[in-house]
This record gives structure tokens, sequence and C-alpha cells, in this order.
């Protein structure tokens, strides 16, 4: 079952921001004037219980059951509803939470080997959710613009062939772009993208590795000896990205299924912060490092 995180929790913010409003706008006024009332019973009666002492207190007369009975009433009307102190103490945890989460930083896992060998399966990556702008949580409308994404970035962005899910694949082209791939080399507006062999493909491993130059970010890919998936051209138009996997004949990305519209950019992804590859196994981070 699919599971709308940021959606529960602003529903979770809300219920518990709104829950204690309401008691201050409402109960906690007449709750206070309640106690007040209380207390001024107590010491009332503890004068009565003095006087009948002849001035001289101490515990078995400044306390019959009348006084402890008005202390028990104090207590419970003191106390504020399990509701509202609930959503009171919870309140601020889930608003910061929210806040980070939707417009600072958000941590993702990486499912798949579609980004080797930049990112591994299992690495736990964080966001900058703040790079291209900041968004509202669960709409993702745009309210403030800082820059769009650079070619070279490491871009998270919900599918647009199911928004619920997240994918994370490197910009490649830009609005206005033209993308060619053929015979798995890349061109951009025409022009090959510069490529330095690492290590070239074997019979015991069919993938070679490589370094690839987009704009200003150097960074490896792999590309297998198998026949090229696909070769085309597309213009990549305004508003929108192609992206592709940094593991090249393995990865589900805009040569299959087309460009990623701005509306659904999540945030660009900086740093690897822990490598944890199953609850039976503890985490790593050893592995810690930027993304390139």
């Amino acid at each position: 079952m699919d599971i709308d995180f940021p959606l529960v929790l602003v529903v979770l913010t809300f219920a518990c921001g709104f829950s204690w409003l309401i008691d201050l706008a409402f109960f906690k006024k007449s709750r206070n004037l309640l106690v007040n009332q209380i207390k001024q019973k107590l010491e009332s009666r503890e004068q009565e219980l003095l006087a009948e002492a002849g001035g001289v207190a101490n515990n078995s007369t400044t306390k019959d059951s009348a006084y402890l009975e008005l202390e028990e009433t104090l207590t419970k009307v003191s106390r504020e509803p399990y509701l509202i102190e609930t959503g009171k103490s919870f309140f601020p945890v889930f608003f910061v939470v929210l806040v980070v989460r939707s417009f600072v930083a958000e941590p993702f896992q990486i499912p798949s080997g579609s980004m080797l060998p930049t990112l591994e399966v299992d690495d736990f990556i964080l966001v900058n959710k703040f790079e291209y702008g900041l968004r509202l949580p669960v709409a993702g409308t745009k309210v403030v613009s800082y820059k769009d994404p650079d070619r070279g970035d490491v871009m998270v962005f919900k599918f647009p062939k199911n928004p619920k899910i997240n994918f994370i694949k490197r910009v490649v082209g830009l609005p206005g772009d033209r993308i060619t791939y053929r015979d798995k080399q890349l061109y951009i507006n025409n022009k090959l993208i510069d490529e330095q062999l690492i290590k070239a493909p074997s019979l015991q491993n069919r993938m070679g590795r490589y370094t690839e130059q987009l704009g200003d970010v150097s960074h490896e890919i792999f590309k297998a000896s198998a026949l090229p998936r696909v070769n085309k051209t597309w213009v990549v138009p305004d508003g929108h990205y192609f992206v592709m996997g940094d593991n090249r004949d393995n990865s589900n990305d805009s040569r299959f299924w087309g460009f990623v519209p701005d509306e659904l950019v999540v945030g660009k992804a900086f740093a690897v912060w822990m490598h944890w590859e199953s609850m039976l196994s503890l985490p790593s981070f050893s592995e810690s490092r930027w993304i390139e």
C-alpha cells in the first residue's frame, strides 16, 4: 500500500495545531477561571480549618475530607484534556519535521542500480529541497524561485507516469536542448559529449567504466558492451528536463518515457550519508560522500 507521507505529515501537523488553537480560543480561559475559583475555595476552607484549630496548623486540622475533595477536583480541572495535551506536545515536533522536510532537506534511499557507479543500491542520500526554489508540501507548487536545474545535477523528481513514485537521475538536457543518443554516444545540441575510458568491458565484466563531462560536472558512468537499446533525437520543451541514469544500459529514464516537467522536480541530491543494506545488517557511514 502506497502511503503519501507528506500528506500524512501535513494532516497531523494541522490537526495538532488546530486542537491547540481551539483550546486557546474557547476552553483554556474558562478552565483557568474554574481553577482560580477552586483555589479560592481551598484557601477559604484552609482558613476555616485553622480557625477551628485555634490558629495552630497541622496536617490533621488543615486537611479534612472536604479539603481533600477540593484538592482532587483542582487536579482534575487543571489537567488539559488528553487530546489537547497530546496535540500540544506533538505539534512542535511535527511542525519542525514538516518545515525541514519540505523546505530544507529530505532523506531518500536508493532502490535500484540505475545511478551506478555514482550511487549504490541502499545508499541513503540527502536532497536539497530549496536548491531549485521553495515548493508547498503535497501540492508541490513553487512559491519562491531560486535557480533552475543545471546540466549535470543529480535530481530527484516525481515519476511523470506515476507521481507517487520518486525517481533520481542526472540532468542531461535543459529546455530548448537537442539531445541525441546514438550508438551509445550522447550528443547535446549536435556536440558529442566527451568521454574518457577508465576500464574497458571484458568477458568477465561486460560493463565499461567511463568519465563523462556534463557542463561543469565530471562524473563516472557505466556502459555495457551489449547492443544499444535506443537511437533517437529529442528536443526538450520549455519547462521540462531530459534525464538519464549514470548506468546507461540499466536505467529507465527520459529515453523511454519522455521529459520531466518542472512542477515534478523535488530537489538536488547532494550527499550520501549512510549505506544500509537491510534491517539485519548494521548501517555503514564509511561511504559518506558528496555527490558529483
